[in-house]
């Protein structure tokens, strides 16, 4: 198998690797007893290839080259905003299936964008740098509001404002700031590893399709344990394709240029689902976190149909020539 064909089929496989491995789990009742060993192996790997993914990011741009744009101001107006107004809907709407559906609906739209979204954008002719800047950009602004705003839908006596930014923080300082900070001594010190680490970039890709291999074993085991309805599941599923559809289809027209529509779209659309699980499962509903198992699912999907059009357009293009 080539290259282009590995990288088109790639992504459906992650996904259908991941929800076996979790069935297989489930199926197999000697593995049931290291159950919890093994749901932390998942978590904490996904999350260690998140931080990989980064620092090889990082470590192509300098800096310098985190510039902020119109379009990132647009996108972080557009999350922040409807996510705020659907704290608000859900803050005076009674427990039932409508809240957790305006729950789910909020954890789409306030999640930040994936580390993986650069890999995407690469792949898709967009901007690398600006695509690292969105993920920054919307961790922060993660940080900070989620803790203003989580307290008005599920109020918690035992953690006061500080204490719910310590968590996030401490959920996203591993695989955001140290990678970046670790990229940017590397390149400021030692340029002959930085320019190993740079070739080692192309690997990249293949690094995601394991951590999303890894988001789906966690996504599938949230989905089955959540204990809902086929009814329920079904409105959830409507909620966060939609909630996957309009980002991506906001993104791609909040921008000018070609270059800006795709990292924009990419940006916007494609989330740090395992954050989405987690934040759904400790500080929401519990049962929302399988919004994030079925987002994973959906950025996907289009990103695979994406990455093949390219393909496509790219052979077509040499045969012509």
């Amino acid at each position: 198998m080539n290259t282009k064909t590995l990288q088109s089929v790639m992504l459906p496989a992650a996904i259908v690797l991941g929800i076996s491995l979790y069935l297989i789990y489930r199926a197999t009742p000697w593995l049931h007893p290291c159950g919890h060993t093994l749901h932390i192996v998942a978590s904490e790997g996904q999350r260690f290839l998140i931080g990989v993914l980064l620092f090889l990011q990082f470590v192509k741009i300098s800096p310098h080259d985190l510039r902020i744009k119109r379009w990132h101001i647009l996108a972080l107006v557009f999350q922040v905003v409807s996510f705020l107004l659907l704290t608000l809907v859900a803050a005076r709407t009674g427990e039932g299936e409508i809240r957790i559906l305006l729950e789910c609906a909020m954890l789409c739209l306030i999640c930040p964008a994936a580390a993986a979204s650069g890999v995407v954008t690469e792949k898709l002719g967009g901007s690398l740098a600006g695509a690292v800047t969105y993920v920054t950009l919307t961790n922060v602004v993660a940080t900070f509001l989620i803790p203003i705003a989580v307290p008005f839908v599920r109020p918690s006596a035992d953690l006061a404002f500080w204490q719910y930014v310590g968590r996030i923080a401490m959920k996203i300082f591993p695989v955001l700031v140290l990678p970046a900070l670790l990229a940017w001594l590397i390149r400021y010190t030692t340029h002959r590893l930085q320019r190993l680490l740079m070739r080692l970039s192309r690997y990249t890709f293949y690094i995601w399709g394991v951590s999303l291999t890894l988001a789906m074993v966690l996504a599938t085991r949230a989905l089955v344990l959540s204990g809902l309805s086929a009814g329920a599941v079904t409105l959830i599923v409507v909620v966060s394709l939609g909630a996957c559809a309009l980002q991506f289809f906001m993104g791609k027209h909040l921008a000018r240029s070609q270059e800006d529509r795709i990292t924009a779209g990419q940006g916007l659309g494609q989330k740090n689902t395992g954050f989405l699980i987690w934040l759904g499962y400790n500080y929401m509903t519990p049962v929302t976190a399988v919004a994030g198992g079925l987002y994973a699912i959906w950025q996907n999907l289009f990103n695979s149909w994406e990455i093949n059009k390219r393909l496509s357009s790219k052979r077509e293009g040499a045969e012509k020539q």
